[in-house]
């Protein structure tokens, strides 16, 4: 008797029905057993009745062993999305049981701190799922169907654990449409007015609503303290800056010159408020391109004693990456001629299709090209509300190193 076949509805009362299955191709379960939850649409041998878009599915090998459930989704590369390895239904109770794991994990890292990444999707066990926490509002990003469609509940389990004065959404990332979905922003519960954060010390103005990504980059939340030894009585330059993160640690660790530069104004804007915020108002930020930026500074022969390089993702996929490394040595060939000897470059790469080997490699290469040596200092990943899993390359994406030049 074909056991599979024979199998037609996963059944246990109360607990999970599955009437839809997917079976792999040959040994394609491996990366699966590893620890990755995700299944490629080129990695399923057949399909078993016709599950539509977000749809719980139950997983299993080309052998007819049962490897869990998630959520499939029939015109995405990434087909399925393992959510759990037992039979469990996937509603509020389910959600509520995950954030309570999620959220443990945060006030064990920040005790005592209601600012911080609460859900980070794969690592957390939710894939597809970004939630951020600042103070009593939350924000939400889902990037797959079987998410997007289960918003309520993911809501309802929030409001039991959290109670928060409002739940927002900001899916307005271009990694929704590989599945279909559409690019949307607002208020899900509650009302959100713009928030003050409290980190290491510092204020920052929040807008969760207009805010880059949900409002805020958490996740170089501890890499913002390591400018902090080498910014006494130095002259800094923050490239990327953003909401000024850098620029504010170093001045009020005793820098003697803060400029910071973001080609946005919408970014200058919050910076500069985020520094009169904190009684720091001699920073200087400017709305400007950085490699035109950098180039000037070069010609006028006034070295920085400290560079910071927080650029956006220069590739979102691997066919880019050639271009991307190219971008990345120009940029540093640029920020490290601007350096003091001995000076300091705390440099970042966002995009997790650029390797840590490889983002170091290009430090080194660089350095080596403009003929000044450089001593890596510190090696460091995303904050620890960001957390990795190990058999996910894709959850190690940020990559930060401390470089003194000489």
């Amino acid at each position: 008797m074909n056991y599979l076949l024979s199998y037609s509805v996963f059944s246990i009362p109360g607990i999970l029905t599955v009437a839809c299955k997917l079976l792999l191709k040959k040994n394609e379960e491996l990366r699966v057993l590893a620890g990755h939850p995700w299944v490629f649409s080129n990695e399923i041998r057949e399909i078993i009745g016709k599950p539509a878009a977000g749809e719980i599915v139950e997983l299993r090998t080309a052998g007819g062993i049962a490897l869990g459930v998630g959520m499939y989704h029939p015109n995405s590369l990434i087909a399925f999305r393992l959510l759990a390895e037992t039979p469990v239904e996937i509603d509020t109770e389910f959600f509520y049981s995950r954030l309570s794991r999620a959220a443990e994990l945060r006030t064990r890292l920040f005790p005592g701190e209601t600012s911080y990444r609460l859900v980070h999707g794969e690592s957390d066990f939710l894939p597809g799922l970004i939630i951020d926490r600042y103070n009593d509002l939350l924000v939400i990003q889902t990037f797959a169907q079987g998410m997007d469609m289960r918003l309520n509940q993911i809501c309802d389990a929030l409001e039991q654990l959290f109670h928060p004065s409002g739940i927002i959404e900001r899916n307005e990332s271009p990694l929704r449409t590989l599945e279909n979905l559409p690019l949307r922003s607002g208020v899900l519960r509650g009302a959100a007015e713009p928030v003050e954060i409290l980190e290491h010390g510092l204020r920052y103005r929040v807008d969760v609503l207009t805010g880059q990504k949900t409002g805020f980059f958490l996740d170089q939340r501890m890499n913002r303290l390591t400018i902090r030894p080498f910014s006494p009585g130095a002259r800094v330059l923050d490239c990327f800056c953003n909401d000024g993160g850098f620029s504010l640690h170093a001045a009020s660790a005793g820098a003697s010159l803060v400029l910071g530069i973001d080609s946005s104004a919408v970014a200058v804007s919050r910076a500069r408020e985020n520094a009169i915020l904190n009684g720091l108002p001699s920073i200087r930020f400017i709305e400007a391109d950085v490699f035109r930026s950098l180039s000037t500074f070069a010609e006028q022969e006034k070295p920085f004693d400290v560079v910071v390089l927080d650029p956006p993702s220069f590739t979102r996929s691997r066919k880019n990456v050639p271009a991307a490394k190219k971008g990345y040595r120009e940029l540093h060939a640029a920020a490290i001629k601007v350096l003091a000897p001995g000076g300091m470059l705390l440099t970042a790469s966002c995009s997790h299709h650029i390797l840590p080997e490889t983002f170091l490699e290009i430090v080194n290469e660089t350095g080596r090209e403009v003929q000044r040596a450089i001593q890596l200092v510190e090696w460091r990943g995303a904050s620890p509300d960001h957390p990795t899993l190990p058999a996910v390359p894709e959850t190690r994406y940020l990559k930060f190193g401390v470089f003194r030049v000489f």
